[in-house]
């Protein structure tokens, strides 16, 4: 007489599953983005930043089931970021440049993380409608640290190798690695990631640029994401160069939802 015996269910049954609603997370923000430049460009204007973005989202009429769905999301894709780091899931390994894709992996991590912090303060005390609250001040520390000096140049340099490490994985189809796909589908991923990661990476570029531009004038000064694309603009052909990001940024966001659908999430191997 057999008696059956209850399949067992450990952290990875869930974990899976979270982490994938943080790749949808990170697409939808970039979604947002997307809109926002796109119509930047459509007035010559500046498309905002990833804050602005989520705070679309927390005021939109959804927002009762999209923020607390955003926090959770945003929080899977933090810690995805810091399982991928900490205990080498894709097996970068502990040479130089390993330690530097990981490290690359902790900042976007960090990043990540800061935005569930800000969302999760706009949700809980309503920051935004008065521009003080925490959330907004947690920013403006954050901007003012970066801004900082010799901070500038440091951040400059990493920002510069994330950007091109960015347009590296597009032109070599390094993402390919990590997606398990059909051949058909694999064929729109490809559009998605070069234009997005290409795109990004720019972006990435930018940033660096205006860091370095800061650190070397011994200046404090703002250089993210709102910054990049006020720079972009200020450029002749601003107007279809942003434009270019935004569809960039689109093609991103496709990605981002691609990889929540087929990316391998290899958490066993932590």
């Amino acid at each position: 007489m057999s008696v059956a015996v209850a399949k067992s269910t450990n952290w990875h049954d869930w974990f899976k599953p979270f982490a994938r609603l943080g790749y949808g997370a990170r697409g939808l923000v970039y979604l947002v983005l997307a809109f926002f430049i796109i119509s930047a460009a459509l007035t010559t204007g500046s498309g905002g930043d990833a804050r602005d973005a989520v705070d679309f989202i927390t005021q939109s009429t959804a927002s009762a089931i999209l923020t607390p769905l955003l926090i959770v999301s945003l929080a899977g894709y933090c810690c995805w970021r810091l399982v991928q780091a900490l205990f080498d899931t894709d097996d970068h390994g502990i040479d130089p440049k390993g330690l530097a894709v990981r490290a690359g992996l902790l900042g976007s991590a960090a990043t990540y993380g800061f935005l569930m912090v800000y969302t999760l303060s706009l949700w809980w005390g309503g920051a935004v409608s008065s521009g003080g609250g925490s959330g907004v001040g947690f920013a403006r520390t954050a901007a003012t640290f970066i801004g900082a000096g010799p901070m500038s140049i440091i951040l400059s340099v990493i920002f510069a190798v994330v950007g091109a490490a960015h347009v590296w994985k597009a032109l070599h189809r390094k993402y390919r690695d990590h997606i398990e796909a059909s051949q058909a589908h694999l064929r729109w991923i490809d559009i998605a990631a070069i234009g997005g990661l290409t795109a990004r990476g720019a972006i990435f570029l930018v940033i660096a640029f205006l860091l370095l531009r800061h650190g070397l004038a011994g200046e404090e000064g703002r250089a993210g994401l709102a910054e990049a694309l006020d720079f972009v603009a200020s450029l002749p052909f601003g107007a279809w160069l942003l434009g270019a990001i935004g569809a960039g940024f689109f093609l991103f966001s496709a990605y981002s939802l691609a990889e929540a659908i087929w990316r391998r999430i290899n958490v066993e191997n932590a």
